[in-house]
């Protein structure tokens, strides 16, 4: 068990990364709907709610892979410009990573929400 401690520890910060995200997102999600739907149709609400956590979710998921691929390279273009940024690739990853975990929270939100609405 002792060889998989350091796995296990990676994946807990990884987990606890989506996690904490998407708790934010299931609740924000689930008021939103539930708001939408007081002022207009719960339809509409959940419909509405549903496609911004998709696209949060997609965006992240679309972020994630260009700082992937692309974070090196810009990385050193800015040590090359000189432009002082404090932006590194692993920090783009996480943030995207977080955007995914939103987005999806967001989604569950709204899955759980719906067949409570009016």
């Amino acid at each position: 068990m002792a060889r998989y401690d350091p796995l296990l520890a990676w994946f807990r910060r990884r987990l606890r990364l989506v996690a904490t995200a998407g708790a934010v997102g299931i609740v924000l999600g689930g008021i939103a709907a539930v708001v939408i739907a007081v002022l207009d149709d719960p339809t509409t609400a959940s419909t509405q709610t549903f496609a911004i956590g998709t696209l949060a979710f997609g965006f992240g998921i679309l972020g994630w892979s260009g700082s992937a691929l692309a974070g090196r390279s810009i990385e050193g273009l800015q040590r090359r410009l000189d432009t002082n940024s404090d932006w590194t690739e692993r920090d783009s990853r996480r943030a995207m990573t977080r955007l995914s975990g939103f987005g999806a929270g967001v989604m569950a939100g709204v899955v759980i929400v719906t067949p409570l609405l009016p």
